[in-house]
């Protein structure tokens, strides 16, 4: 899984030139901050793959479910990973007969709809951690 890691300065206080200021980090405060930003990241890529699930062109499932299997959660990358998924997503309409709502560009119509929900979700986490 790729990680974000945030990195202190070698050393625990930082005096700026001027000396008008001194910074000083705890020692736990580089893997508690990436942490954080790594459990945020998993719950975006969940809230992206669950909001788009609806709006996805369904036969099989097998493109819904090639979202599960090629995303790692907490990577920042949603991938569908079915030889077709990129047909669908870019070349095919935006609705179906079956349910008005699926149809191609699923994550641009998704991120329309439900932006400020998985912002505002994110946001929440961070502020519940402190």
């Amino acid at each position: 899984m790729a990680t974000f890691h945030v990195k202190t300065p070698h050393a625990k206080k930082v005096i700026l030139p001027n000396g008008m200021a001194t910074l000083e980090f705890r020692p736990d405060f580089g893997a508690k901050m990436s942490s954080q930003f790594n459990d945020v990241q998993a719950f975006v890529d969940n809230e992206v793959l669950r909001y788009c699930q609806p709006l996805i062109p369904f036969r099989t499932g097998m493109l819904v479910r090639s979202g599960k299997v090629g995303t790692v959660l907490g990577s920042g990358l949603v991938q569908y990973t079915m030889p077709y998924a990129r047909f669908q997503y870019y070349r095919t309409a935006q609705s179906r007969l079956y349910d008005s709502r699926r149809g191609s560009k699923w994550f641009e119509r998704m991120k329309t709809a439900h932006r400020h929900d998985i912002l505002s979700g994110a946001k929440r986490m961070l502020k519940k951690r402190g």
